[in-house]
């Protein structure tokens, strides 16, 4: 299968790194790729575009213009995602931000020494942002402004053990924002923008562009969500390749495809490789089936947030005129109904985690729903009456925010 703009790079085995990604091969090694979905990374590999388009992070503005119209027409679910957003305090236009030099993030977020406060400024950019395009009321873009000027001003690292994390899920979030605000209102100076690139590029990046093999999977595809992100901000094609490289190669660590094997392969360049050290990774599980994660027998709500970082690579990556999604539908789609029908309340088998779920999905179906089943025209009986019942989808406070609004039937 070829992807639009993708280049082929025929091999046989392992491909070295090369300066034009990075540093990081684009490809896995020992199985083929497959057109189903299996597999990624062994036989394509999407180059950054030529010419980026902005705004280009998760929305663009053909969906941002669908979603003004929806909204303005006080047509549903958009209207009620709207209100529902506008109501948030990330809305607020009285909101003081609090940045700090140092973000210092342990497990859990204990110590928590400026970790809520960062993923919710951010959180609360984006949504101003968000307001300022439907209402084109510039007091809504310009307190975004503040709130990105007041971070890039003073932000200089992140510590403790989960700064690889809590960086992703602020810089998951800082894109979506500066991109809308930078392309689509004349009030952000110059200084600010460079300087809002400058705490991306220094701060952010060298944090995440690497990624993480040790932790499980939802670090490494939150890493290069934002990767991604800040790559498209600052048209950075060689961490554009790179983040794309290391998204694919994780993407088959994560979710399950029979294709695949008789069980799943550890993240390409770890030393998980055996069944038993599989099983481990996999937090126990011994019977994988399509459509598994290897966070689904920690908890759903983990694993949610690695379908939802995989979304929105597939939706930044679309924006940027490269559509993956044919590509990674089949092992998507069957993530999204296997946990769907469980959050939705079917039997637990024996098989599955010893038989006991920790449910919570949250609100992160919508974009791939869009994608897969209204564009593409995919049938997903499950995950669309989940998707239905959870709407409005409002935030889970860390990068996830008002894709009822943003997603929800969007043709674009």
């Amino acid at each position: 299968m070829v992807l639009s703009t993708a280049v082929v790079v025929p091999h046989s085995g392992p491909v070295a790194a090369s300066p034009s990604t990075g540093g990081v091969a684009t490809a896995t090694v020992g199985r083929p790729a497959s057109p189903s979905g299996g597999p990624l990374g062994t036989d394509l590999r999407i180059a950054a575009p030529p010419t980026f388009t902005h705004p280009g992070v998760l929305v663009s503005r053909p969906q941002l213009d669908f979603v003004r119209d929806r909204v303005n027409a006080g047509a549903q679910p958009w209207r009620g995602a709207y209100d529902q957003m506008m109501a948030s305090a990330f809305a607020s236009l009285s909101r003081t931000p609090k940045p700090r030099a140092v973000v210092e993030c342990g497990s859990y977020s204990n110590p928590n020494n400026g970790c809520t406060d960062e993923r919710q400024d951010a959180l609360a950019a984006y949504t101003l942002a968000l307001a300022w395009y439907i209402t084109r009321d510039s007091r809504y873009a310009d307190k975004a402004i503040q709130i990105m000027d007041a971070w890039s001003a003073t932000i200089r690292d992140h510590t403790n053990s989960n700064a690889p994390l809590q960086t992703a899920w602020a810089g998951s979030s800082w894109p979506r924002a500066a991109e809308i605000i930078r392309y689509t209102y004349g009030g952000w100076s110059s200084t600010g923008v460079s300087r809002f690139g400058a705490m991306l590029r220094d701060v952010y990046l060298p944090e995440i562009i690497n990624g993480n093999l040790t932790s499980n999977g939802n670090w490494e595809l939150s890493m290069m969500e934002a990767s991604l992100g800040i790559a498209v901000f600052l048209e950075d094609r060689a961490a554009y390749d790179r983040a794309v490289g290391r998204f694919r190669d994780r993407l088959p660590a994560f979710l399950y495809l029979t294709g695949d094997g008789a069980y799943p392969r550890g993240p390409v360049g770890s030393s998980i490789d055996t069944r038993a050290e599989v099983v481990s990774y996999w937090h126990g599980q011994q019977v994988f089936s399509d459509g598994l994660s290897q966070e689904t027998c920690r908890d759903f709500t983990h694993t949610g947030y690695g379908i939802s970082a995989i979304s929105h690579v597939a939706e930044t990556l679309r924006h940027q005129g490269q559509d993956i999604y044919p590509e990674i539908q089949d092992r998507l789609r069957h993530a999204l109904g296997f946990h769907s029908k469980y959050e939705l309340g079917d039997p637990v088998p024996s098989t599955l985690c010893g038989g006991s779920l920790s449910r919570g999905l949250g609100p992160v179906t919508e974009v791939a729903f869009n994608a897969l089943h209204h564009r593409r025209g995919v049938a997903m009986t499950r995950t669309q009456q989940l998707t239905e019942r959870q709407r409005p989808a409002g935030t889970n406070y860390l990068f996830v925010a008002w894709e009822t609004l943003t997603h929800a039937g969007n043709p674009n």
